[in-house]
């Protein structure tokens, strides 16, 4: 008798405690669900490329290049001197990752243009499978470096690769691409940071 009735004296906030913890992991479940509908709605209503991630770069001096070049590729080292005077698009690959491998047609479709520089930095990744991954898919870069450690791309900021970085000849970052490049993210992205960068130098 005496266990009922300390059973039945037990405060009812414990039971009510108990409940409200385990709504805790279905309003987290709700919260993630509804902000990653809000982003799926503002891409589908309102055209938002989710790829074009604002930089705190961006405006500022592009990060000191000085990495070593890629064996066997017979390409220079990617340094300052590479990208000096030239609208420069650094991209950020690497032969393990599957995005680069989809966005590497697209780097070479804009290596023809004559307005152009395209640089790499080879991102945590094997000299001989760059090269693999060069000599399957093509080469659009005028040089190559390796980052091995990955610091390099801590200094530009890197969220994850592919990224690519648009250079002023000044060194200025003027646009930065999260993620493949995309039909979206270049005709809204790229081109008319192309077009203003030329724009101000032929002035």
């Amino acid at each position: 008798m005496s266990l009922g009735t300390e059973e039945g004296n037990k405060p009812k906030s414990a039971g009510t405690g108990r409940y409200l913890l385990a709504l805790i992991p279905l309003i987290v479940f709700a919260c993630i669900a509804l902000a990653v509908g809000k982003v799926m709605y503002d891409q589908e209503v309102h055209g938002t490329d989710i790829s074009a991630i604002p930089s705190a770069l961006i405006g500022t001096r592009a990060p000191t290049l000085a990495l070593a070049p890629l064996d066997g590729s017979n390409l220079p080292a990617l340094t300052d001197n590479a990208i000096k005077g030239k609208l420069t698009l650094v991209n950020v690959f690497a032969s393990w990752c599957l995005p680069c491998r989809e966005e590497h047609p697209v780097l070479k479709q804009l290596a023809k243009d004559g307005r152009l520089n395209i640089v790499a930095i080879n991102y945590k990744d094997t000299g001989e499978n760059a090269l693999r991954f060069l000599g399957e898919l093509g080469n659009p870069y005028s040089a190559i470096g390796i980052d091995p450690n990955g610091s390099a791309a801590i200094d530009w900021g890197v969220y994850g690769i592919p990224e690519s970085y648009l250079v002023a000849p000044d060194g200025t970052i003027l646009y930065k691409q999260v993620g493949p490049f995309t039909a979206n993210s270049l005709k809204e992205g790229l081109y008319p940071a192309i077009e203003k960068a030329q724009g101000k130098s032929a002035l």
